[in-house]
């Protein structure tokens, strides 16, 4: 079995040599429409919105270098070499998180235009479940990934991840029941926002008992400011301490602050703004006991990206012709 500490071949085994691309092509034609998925599987295994497009960078790099006559399903080629990238830098982006100044959270991505993120399903996109994910090997989160939100069959992922197929199977079951054992059952997305409503005006307010009745008995608040701004370095747990927190800090926390309701990993949050400049985003894991989660980002770098990152699924990629041929101009 795969493990954290090794590394992953790139070949791929499904290969024929009648394919002939013509003279010109530079493999654009099958890199782009697969463009949005290899980016989902990317963000999806490291939980960072950079480092995911920094992968989808470096498999074009490898496309383009790649002999694509004999390449028998491109989509397929391209989603493992980008898969075991992800698992191949897992252990490095890892280290890095353990040495992060504060709690470390997701960096959340919009997904107003694209609610799966390039997914057949788009649950385990949410930022709870992303959280949960980073307590697993990185080949049981492949393999999670995989099945669970892009419909992978078992026989294909132990393919992509070179496992038996009972082994993947394993992997699978050990990884849904991690998740199913650290969060309670969602409430629907209708819900969600109007639990969110709910404690935004509690939380301005500073009002102690609205907040309380929102929050289920074993809530945490995460904060994460990665050290370069004012946020809270470990989590807060229960009711009434979190109550406490944010009633605490309300005076200060919402002065001059503009509130922009925005869609994050498939689900409502709100965008906090001083003068233009963002300053936070949070968004919550409900249920039917109330409020489970609440997640503050608060690294400006994190919050840049909910704007960038729509740019990143549009149009990352033009093609311009020259006289020569067709050269590829890549924007970040």
């Amino acid at each position: 079995m795969a493990t954290a500490g090794k590394t992953l071949p790139l070949s791929a085994s499904s290969l024929r040599s009648e394919i002939q691309p013509s003279p010109h092509d530079d493999g654009l034609s099958d890199f782009v429409p697969v463009r949005p998925r290899l980016f989902g599987i990317a963000y999806r295994m490291l939980g960072s919105a950079a480092e995911a497009e920094d992968i989808v960078q470096d498999v074009w790099l490898r496309w383009q270098s790649t002999n694509r006559s004999a390449v028998e399903n491109p989509p397929a080629y391209l989603a493992t070499t980008t898969t075991r990238l992800c698992i191949n830098v897992s252990q490095s982006a890892h280290t890095r998180r353990e040495t992060y100044i504060g709690q470390w959270l997701p960096e959340p991505v919009d997904t107003s235009s694209d609610p799966g993120l390039g997914a057949e399903r788009g649950e385990a996109l949410k930022l709870a479940i992303l959280l949960l994910l980073e307590r697993l090997s990185p080949t049981e989160r492949a393999a999670y990934v995989l099945r669970e939100a892009f419909d992978y069959t078992y026989r294909q992922i132990a393919d992509i991840l070179q496992l038996e197929e009972a082994n993947v199977r394993q992997l699978v079951s050990r990884a849904r029941r991690h998740i199913a054992d650290g969060r309670c059952t969602s409430v629907s997305s209708d819900e969600q926002r109007r639990f969110l409503e709910a404690f935004i005006g509690a939380a301005q307010e500073g009002n102690l008992s609205r907040l309380e009745a929102l929050f289920a008995e074993d809530v945490v608040s995460y904060s994460d400011g990665g050290g370069l701004v004012r946020a809270a370095r470990v989590p807060v747990f229960g009711r009434k301490r979190v109550a406490t927190f944010i009633a605490a800090v309300a005076a200060h926390f919402w002065k001059g602050v503009t509130l922009a309701w925005v869609e994050t990993n498939g689900q409502a949050a709100v965008l906090m703004s001083r003068d233009g400049v963002p300053v936070a985003l949070a968004t919550i894991d409900a249920s039917a006991q109330g409020i489970n989660q609440i997640m503050w980002i608060m690294r400006p770098s994190k919050l840049a990206a909910i704007s960038n990152s729509r740019q990143r699924l549009v149009a990352p990629y033009t093609s311009e012709l020259t006289g020569s041929g067709s050269q590829l101009a890549m924007r970040r």
